[in-house]
């Protein structure tokens, strides 16, 4: 597990490009900012580029390249951080014209990743996804990835260290590919059982610290569940019986969240997690009222879905955070939420609004469901 200790001393300055009038780029660099802040990086200085497509030997151009570098050097960066991803030839190009690492921004991610994970599962598949993410960086370390390797282990005095490196991540790709299909499979049993037990699942779905835990937390009544005021605090789905006020009882499941551009290796890795989503019988798609990018935020959880097969189940647009606003700003953001045909219900989990009804809500919809016996143990 990566420590942001590792990153003590690093400063960032960040970049950019502008392709499109209608693109959000000020947004983005904050969020950025943001995410390597998360990692205890701190950014000293950002620079936008208007160009039509990334350049394709060094994303920014060389020219503007070395602009970035003289003005990142002289505010005392470390890092040159893209607000993209940027190929392994791009970032060679880079940091040859910078003289700085170069880091993208599905780096980024992964590195949070990697901090936030505390279970071998989420290890597992935060493996994956970098394993995947550094074969095709291979070529780009260098003169030493052409060099002859010999020895234990390989394949010859004329497999190179490139060759021999890939052939070593290929390996252990086919092997996390395994344990996190047994994962998958237990998974795939655990629904079954609930299924015939008449238990319904409801997931929890939404933008990285629009409050989902604090949901769980506030619906299942259990004080135990650990809540973060940071991006991507839940990376294992923890599933909590709630009782509705009907009587029955519904099984919450809370998983990872959403952002901009989160890298598809991550999402490929974390297949098995995101079919709880996949697989519920509806998805509460939690909101963060309080954010500048409320309406884009609700759009990148709804892309996300729609990517891993999730767009045809029904869903709630739980809008949280309510206790940040006054009233009319609260019906505004009801109201933008509400052209789309979701229900739309304004909590605040954290200071307990409208969680009965929310509840209501809940029963409502499984009630009126055809076909499907609702479990009322205890």
């Amino acid at each position: 597990m990566t420590d942001t200790r590792t990153f003590i001393g690093e400063v960032a300055y960040i970049a950019a490009l502008e392709e499109g009038e209608a693109a959000d780029v000020e947004s983005s660099l904050e969020e950025l900012s943001l995410l390597l802040l998360n990692l205890g990086i701190r950014t000293v200085g950002r620079c936008v580029q208007k160009r039509e497509r990334p350049d394709p030997g060094s994303y920014i151009g060389s020219g503007k390249a070395e602009e970035v570098a003289d003005e990142a050097k002289e505010l005392g960066a470390t890092i040159i951080v893209i607000d993209g991803r940027i190929s392994p030839g791009q970032a060679a190009n880079l940091g040859r014209i910078t003289g700085l690492s170069v880091w993208d921004r599905p780096l980024v991610i992964m590195k949070i990743f990697e901090e936030r994970a505390q279970t071998g599962e989420a290890k597992l598949q935060i493996e994956l996804a970098r394993c995947k993410y550094e074969v095709p960086f291979l070529k780009g370390l260098g003169l030493q990835m052409s060099r002859p390797g010999a020895g234990l282990g390989t394949r010859g005095p004329g497999e190179t260290e490139f060759e021999r490196h890939r052939r070593k991540l290929e390996r252990r790709i086919r092997g996390i590919k395994k344990e996190i299909e047994t994962i998958r499979d237990r998974r795939t049993g655990q629904r079954k059982q609930r299924v015939k037990a008449g238990l319904t699942t409801i997931a929890l779905a939404g933008y990285t610290n629009s409050g989902k835990s604090t949901l769980l937390r506030r619906l299942s009544g259990d004080k135990n569940l650990i809540v973060a005021d940071k991006l991507f605090s839940t990376l294992d789905p923890f599933v909590r019986r709630v009782r509705l006020p009907g009587g029955s009882f519904t099984l919450m499941v809370d998983t990872v969240g959403f952002i901009r551009n989160l890298p598809p290796g991550l999402v490929t890795a974390f297949r098995a997690t995101l079919e709880e989503v996949a697989a519920s019988d509806l998805i509460l798609l939690v909101a963060d009222a309080s954010s500048r990018r409320f309406m884009e935020d609700i759009s990148v959880v709804e892309d996300t879905l729609s990517s891993i097969g999730a767009e045809k189940i029904p869903k709630f647009i739980v809008m949280n955070k309510i206790d940040s606003l006054d009233a009319g700003e609260t019906e505004a953001r009801v109201a933008a939420a509400g052209r789309s045909e979701d229900p739309v219900i304004p909590v605040s989990a954290a200071r307990g609004d409208n969680m009965q009804l929310l509840l209501d809500a809940i029963d409502r919809f499984f009630e009126l469901r055809p076909g499907k016996e609702r479990d009322r143990s205890c």
